[in-house]
């Protein structure tokens, strides 16, 4: 037969805790978890929000300005991640040595600053390039606390030898907006990066979960690959927890649920419970293909004459130094006549600068 023939692409998404708070343990484990997944086939591998050196989970149940609560705040600035860096560098060699695509998240800061970080994702290549990095656009809840949002070019896909990739951190995967800033790239695999523990009233994490992966393979026509965090013993004698609280965060319900969807919104791997694993799924590409010639939101099942959506990928600016000259500028000091007669201006001009004008003093 000829035309294009689509490769199978063989995905994984790690389901592993992190070394908590510790950012060259944490990345030692990334590394391990990623040649593993390349020993088992995969083409791309996808990590847990925050995977390096933690998620910053003790805003659930300390107060934030709180001893316990500033105290981890302060040991996840000392343990993020710079980008590029020496952990940055590691994962690299382990992307080359399984000769995959990766897509781990980190705790982000930049360097020689203190104080702000960014929950972000990078984007490794199968020759170990690194590709780029996106950070979150809106952190949720307790994370506003240490992190700051990412700007437009957060929300490019990426380029692959099977198409364009994508991913989105948690609560994300959840905006129409940035669903369809996704779509709108012709993502063909989707990276979903949850956290280790996410406890809230009503529907558990591992529902929610899998409720936004099948919504968001329906409405993009892409695979979904959704890793997802626990927690272990270690992690949870440092959270320094009641025993109301510690019952919570080791409930189940409320961790893990990592599982892969296809682009008809069936999931095909997966979930799994709490455990670490390593779940994969062999993704066949056709599937999106049929289900966009039904739907194509980025294309013929829609409206541009009616809907768009203008995405500013352009970073804004804190500070700059507009004038790098210092010039001096005389001092305007009489303006009553300024109002009535705008040629007025030059005479106030003079007398602030000349003949003994109180300007001169």
């Amino acid at each position: 037969m000829g035309g294009d023939e689509f490769p199978r692409v063989r995905a994984a998404a790690v389901q592993a805790s992190s070394v908590f708070l510790d950012r060259e343990r944490s990345t030692a484990k990334a590394c391990a978890l990623i040649r593993e997944a390349g020993a088992g086939g995969a083409d791309i591998v996808a990590f847990p929000e925050g995977f390096i050196p933690a998620h910053p989970v003790w805003f659930h149940f300390h107060p934030a300005t709180g001893e316990v609560a500033t105290r981890l705040s302060v040991e996840l600035f000392k343990n993020a991640v710079e980008i590029p860096g020496p952990e940055i560098d590691e994962l690299q060699r382990a992307a080359a040595d399984a000769g995959a695509y990766v897509v781990v998240g980190v705790c982000e800061k930049l360097p020689n600053t203190t104080g702000t970080l960014y929950n972000s994702q990078v984007f490794l290549g199968p020759d170990g390039a690194l590709l780029g990095r996106r950070r979150k656009i809106m952190p949720t809840v307790g994370e506003r606390l240490v992190h700051t949002g990412g700007d437009g070019d957060s929300l490019a896909a990426f380029n692959t030898r099977f198409g364009p990739a994508s991913a989105l951190i948690c609560g994300e995967n959840s905006n129409p907006l940035a669903i369809f800033a996704v779509t709108a790239q012709y993502s063909r695999v989707h990276v979903m990066s949850w956290p280790n523990h996410f406890p809230a009233v009503g529907t558990p994490l591992r529902d929610r979960v899998a409720v936004d992966s099948r919504a968001f393979a329906q409405m993009s026509k892409a695979f979904v690959v959704s890793a997802c965090g626990t927690v272990d013993d270690a992690a949870v004698a440092r959270l320094e927890l009641s025993a109301k609280d510690e019952a919570l965060i080791r409930d189940p319900d409320f961790c893990g649920g990592s599982l892969i969807v296809a682009p008809d919104s069936r999931i095909i791997a997966g979930p799994l419970g709490n455990e670490e694993a390593i779940l994969y799924a062999d993704l066949d590409l056709d599937i999106g293909v049929r289900m966009k010639l039904r739907h194509d939101f980025a294309g013929h099942y829609n409206r541009p004459d009616i809907f768009q959506l203008t995405v500013n990928a352009e970073a804004p600016r804190i500070f700059g130094i507009a004038n790098a000259t210092p010039t001096a500028r005389p001092a305007l000091t009489d303006t009553s006549a300024v109002a009535d007669d705008p040629t007025a201006i030059e005479h106030v001009h003079q007398r602030a600068i000349g003949n003994g004008g109180d300007g001169g003093r």
